[in-house]
């Protein structure tokens, strides 16, 4: 199945999920943030295939995570180097690994310490306000539009059937093409997820979606 590309949503989770949603960039990336850096060393350590891994590296050098430096000229032997985007990644596995740490491990306890050399202690990561460096806990965040955000007039919902949303369209006529543009009649189909996805343009549509509409929230987790 081919997976949905997420890269130019109005949200940076789910940008960052189409990168660093494939558990081999993250296992690759988590494999460099240890100091493995050679394509067989990677192999070896991962246990992946030789295409796979060529695929997720190339992919991973493209996004700027890793920069593919040679050290063998006479052979042309590459290795593979964090850059600083991709080390910024590392508070994003030390998260993980603590959720995981909670969450994955029986009573044997974890697999792997995390010690911090600065204050030269076994530590777990924890994610804290920039400005009152508290903890952050889902039912404390509110999550409003940023200058990002696209206006509705701009708003692209991506559905099987692509539909833009401008406004001064017509949300009846465009619901109608909507609906007529579905190969099989909603009397004899059961529902999926294009029938959510028809919601939301019906919310889009309507006005309900949009930040003004909503109180000027995108949304409360």
């Amino acid at each position: 199945m081919k997976r949905t590309d997420t890269s130019d949503w109005p949200c940076t989770i789910a940008r960052a999920a189409d990168v660093l949603g494939d558990h081999w960039n993250l296992l690759i990336i988590r494999q460099a943030c240890l100091g493995t850096r050679r394509f067989d060393d990677f192999q070896t350590a991962l246990g992946i295939s030789r295409n796979i891994l060529t695929q997720r590296l190339n992919r991973i050098v493209e996004e700027g995570m890793l920069t593919r430096v040679t050290y063998d000229e006479s052979r042309q032997r590459h290795e593979y180097r964090l850059t600083d985007k991709g080390r910024e990644v590392y508070p994003i596995l030390a998260a993980m690994a603590a959720w995981g740490d909670r969450w994955l491990t029986g009573p044997e306890g974890t697999p792997l310490i995390l010690h911090h050399t600065t204050c030269d202690h076994d530590m777990h990561a924890e994610v804290v306000c920039s400005e009152c460096q508290e903890p952050l806990h889902v039912r404390d965040i509110r999550a409003t539009p940023g200058p990002g955000y696209p206006r509705p007039e701009q708003r692209v919902l991506k559905t099987r059937y692509p539909i833009t949303v401008v406004r001064g369209s017509d949300p009846q006529r465009d619901l109608r093409t909507l609906s007529s543009s579905s190969p099989v009649g909603a009397e004899h189909r059961q529902p999926t997820a294009d029938d959510a996805t028809t919601q939301l343009v019906r919310d889009a549509l309507s006005g309900r979606m949009s930040a003004q509409a909503n109180g000027g929230r995108v949304g409360r987790w």
